[in-house]
């Protein structure tokens, strides 16, 4: 059956999503808190999941000259057996994640919950019937992960939405595109997901970029609805994939393919923010399940990429694009073992932890929480190495691991030589603890 009809006090926000809260954001105290908490958590994991899982070839095939008809099509075959919410969320939570980032609807227009403002979706449609987004929300509250929300503000399937740079082949009628009618549709689904799936942690915007800067519908009017976010859940963080400098209303900054500061994938130019930094990757080469894409990075550089990401002062969102049967692919299941073995020793040198003050160098990064400064060589080849610190200012030196003592000496005029002696070459990362004085 259909959830509870939304309270009309409740789909006025919805709705409308206007008020003078948008003139000027101050963010809530709860709202602080979380930005904390986001900014501790170090590690997170992003699900692209939907029917075009059941195509094999990523969540943007419907974009490659597929009739959105015939696509839609596939819905009445979905029926993913194997998901279990609960070992999802264990599976992760092993790992040393924090919090999972779900794809509730990407632009292929399909929604991953049982919501009343299409029929496009999971329930009606499929033979499944059921609301994946409540099973893992259920699974989330009973195991302390935090859930973030994926929501594409693009849409290749509906006709309201106003045509841009993608979706030109799906068969839509762009000339009955209306942005009220779309924009208020949009607004009733984030109010459904922030009224009947609990405490939601972040909702994640994807799609600005489909229209040019000075061409977008009405600005998309993100004030008002970060407003309506905001007013609904006030801990709930907003983050858009725009790859721009934080807009007005925004909690956290988020970079795609690159590290913040990094830009070898052509999406993160934009200037760094004092907001809590989170950087999203693949494991493969794609966010979708990919059936000729069995190329994964090996535990070893995913836990290096981790390590880098903190030393940024960024989350790393990890993502995995489940097969349509619902079940995680083997190779990021042995991948999350491997990283929650490393984090198990190893976590709490890059959580909580803030940047250190000096940049990457040769051997590796640094990361510092209190009095202790945190060195992760990772390049084994190393026996010794400076670091851009003043020996006098150092305390001790100790292998984290083992707490046997390293031996340091003053390298150049603001350095200090660390004696590493040799370093096993599988070790995906080699930490010395520096407590300071």
């Amino acid at each position: 059956m259909k959830k509870t009809i939304l309270s009309v006090l409740t789909l006025a926000l919805s709705i409308s999503a206007v008020s003078a809260e948008t003139a000027v954001y101050t963010p809530t105290e709860a709202n602080l808190k979380a930005r904390q908490e986001f900014r501790d958590s170090g590690l997170g994991i992003f699900i692209h999941w939907g029917i075009y899982s059941m195509f094999g070839q990523n969540e943007w095939y419907l974009n490659r000259g597929v009739n959105a008809q015939e696509y839609a099509k596939a819905a009445s075959g979905f029926y993913p057996a194997g998901f279990n919410a609960d070992q999802w969320v264990e599976a992760f939570k092993k790992a040393g994640a924090r919090y999972v980032c779900f794809t509730t609807r990407h632009h292929d227009g399909f929604s991953m919950w049982n919501t009343s403002q299409s029929g496009y979706n999971i329930v009606d449609a499929t033979p499944f019937g059921r609301d994946i987004l409540r099973e893992l929300s259920d699974a989330c509250q009973k195991q302390d992960m935090r859930l973030h929300l994926y929501y594409s503000h693009l849409d290749w399937t509906r006709p309201d939405y106003p045509q841009g740079r993608t979706g030109h082949e799906t068969g839509r009628d762009s000339t009955l595109a209306n942005w009220p009618t779309y924009y208020k549709f949009m607004n009733a689904q984030l109010t459904e997901l922030l009224t009947d799936y609990g405490p939601i942690g972040a909702i994640w915007f994807d799609g600005w970029w489909d229209h040019d800067a000075d061409a977008t519908p009405s600005d998309w009017q993100l004030p008002e609805q970060y407003a309506l976010i905001h007013r609904l859940q006030p801990s709930c963080l907003i983050g858009n994939n725009h790859h721009q400098t934080p807009f007005p209303g925004e909690d956290i900054q988020i970079f795609e393919r690159d590290l913040p500061g990094e830009n070898t994938a052509g999406l993160s130019g934009q200037d760094i923010s004092a907001l809590p930094l989170e950087t999203c990757l693949t494991m493969n080469h794609s966010w979708g399940y990919t059936v000729k894409d069995t190329d994964y990075l090996d535990s070893n550089e995913l836990i290096r990429t981790l390590v880098r990401t903190s030393a940024k002062g960024a989350n790393l969102l990890l993502n995995i694009g489940p097969q349509p049967d619902g079940r995680l692919p083997q190779a990021a299941l042995d991948r999350l073992a491997d990283i929650g073995t490393w984090m198990d020793t190893y976590g709490p040198t890059i959580r909580p932890t803030t940047a250190a003050d000096f940049a990457e160098q040769p051997w590796g990064v640094a990361t510092q929480r209190g009095d202790s400064l945190f060195i992760h060589i990772l390049n084994p080849e190393a026996t010794e190495i400076d670091v851009p610190v003043n020996h006098k200012k150092i305390r001790s030196a100790r292998v984290y691991a083992t707490g046997e003592k390293v031996k340091f000496t003053r390298g150049g005029k603001e350095t200090t030589r660390l004696v590493t002696g040799k370093i096993p070459a599988d070790a995906p990362d080699y930490v010395i603890q520096l407590i300071m004085k």
